[in-house]
């Protein structure tokens, strides 16, 4: 399994923490390793004094494919998921300005939230307004929806789809809207598509 984390495609969180627009969808991968546990608990690593939470829609894929149309990109999917790209805001910052790659910050044990509930597509009038948030002790701390993406769903798997190959079970993290935020000890994130809550997770 893949996680597939695309980076800078919400214009209100490029511009809260002040990034170039990108010409083409910024992308990153997650080691299967940074998968938060089921029923566990999001521990803050030692190495970081600043991790945020960044709250995405998650696609998982259904079939193998490679430079998929985006007009076929429907048909490699079917579930739609909630999850959390906790980053190492500090140690991000650090290796941006050395010009290292991010992974350090971006892949550690536990910074990928995928929660236990899947829906299908066919839940929605359409995927590409898709309303989603992150409460944090039960205030709304990010809101956003897919209408709000620079890539929509089917142009992010036919992007993605020419780097690499996607297989069943590969998981693609969409981009984060504005609103990310530090997390601290005793915070209870709890992550909703629409008025469905998809997971709950506290902060140690």
């Amino acid at each position: 399994m893949k996680l597939i984390c695309i980076g800078r495609n919400y214009t209100s969180h490029i511009n809260e923490l002040k990034n170039e627009k990108p010409k083409d969808p910024v992308v990153f991968l997650k080691p299967d390793s940074s998968v938060l546990l089921k029923n566990n608990p999001f521990i803050i690593p030692s190495f970081s004094n600043d991790v945020h939470h960044e709250v995405e829609v998650l696609i998982k894929i259904k079939k193998v494919g490679k430079h998929i149309q985006s007009k076929f990109a429907h048909k490699y999917y079917d579930d739609i998921g909630l999850g959390i790209d906790f980053t190492a805001r500090d140690v991000q910052h650090q290796l941006k300005s050395a010009g290292l790659p991010w992974e350090k910050a971006k892949g550690f044990d536990g910074a990928a939230v995928i929660g236990e509930r899947w829906m299908s597509k066919t839940e929605f009038q359409d995927v590409n307004a898709i309303n989603f948030r992150l409460e944090k002790n039960k205030a709304t701390v990010q809101s956003g929806s897919t209408s709000e993406m620079l890539w929509k769903i089917d142009e992010l798997i036919a992007y993605v789809s020419q780097y690499f190959t996607l297989k069943i079970g590969d998981i693609i993290f969409t981009g984060t809207p504005s609103g990310v935020g530090q997390v601290k000890e005793g915070d209870v994130l709890e992550g909703f598509i629409e008025d469905s809550s998809i997971f709950s997770i506290q902060v140690k």
